[in-house]
């Protein structure tokens, strides 16, 4: 997935009221961005960082200016707009870019089923139960290599859970994938003690017969897109 404008390096100043970062550009002018992400953004929003902007014209939006990566010190991204994912996995799913779903034929995005709840992804295909994938983002990182979900308490995740555990109750296929938008991960677990009712509701969901993988993501200031699978271990 290529970014729509061409992306500009600025230094961020803060970030607050969880959808807003003011940030330093290149040019010295300090300036207000969107920030598509509702998580805590732990060690990803330290002012001094360098951070990547993406400019808009769009007279409908009131920010000139969304932020989309954090460029780390050592030379690793990570993509902080958790709408960006679902925008890319829905291009890899189309095109038969996931190995463990190529077999699905048909691609629907933000499906309504549960309780007042829509599914990221409902999958089909003839002859095979449909598939209901639920994809979260994944940006947090404590210890080298390892990535972690969630950043924040997430009683909506849980109850996205707990959805997947009804359609497979209902003789369907449902799937967590856990999109990790971080260079420099290596695997992926669940950071249980932020939020010990989503580890608890993984755990039911996981016994119920929900699957889950991991991706990690090849990301530069150019796009994101899609790269290998990551291993998953519950700890």
């Amino acid at each position: 997935m290529r970014f729509q404008t061409p992306l500009v390096s600025a230094v961020l100043i803060r970030r607050y009221k969880r959808f807003l970062a003011d940030a330093r550009l290149a040019d010295g002018r300090e300036i207000t961005a969107h920030c598509a992400n509702p998580g805590s953004m732990m060690g990803l929003a330290d002012p001094g960082c360098k951070i990547w902007l993406e400019p808009n014209d769009d007279p409908k939006k009131k920010l000139d200016y969304g932020w989309r990566l954090v460029e780390h010190p050592d030379g690793h991204f990570t993509g902080v707009d958790t709408s960006i994912p679902n925008r890319a996995l829905k291009s890899a799913l189309q095109n038969n870019e996931i190995p463990e779903l190529a077999a699905y034929t048909g691609v629907r995005p933000e499906v309504k089923y549960a309780q007042n709840s829509r599914i990221d992804f409902l999958l089909s295909a003839d002859g095979t139960p449909d598939l209901y994938l639920e994809v979260k983002s994944v940006t947090l990182s404590r210890n080298a290599g390892l990535a972690e979900f969630p950043d924040s308490v997430t009683a909506r995740g849980a109850k996205h859970l707990r959805d997947l555990e009804l359609m497979i109750s209902q003789g369907h296929r449902a799937m967590m994938l856990y999109l990790v938008q971080r260079t420099d991960a290596q695997k992926v677990t669940l950071a249980q003690d932020i939020d010990p009712k989503y580890a608890q509701a993984f755990d039911a969901a996981v016994k119920a017969g929900v699957e889950v993988i991991a991706y990690g993501c090849n990301i530069t200031p150019s796009g994101i897109d899609i790269a290998q699978r990551l291993p998953f271990a519950r700890t």
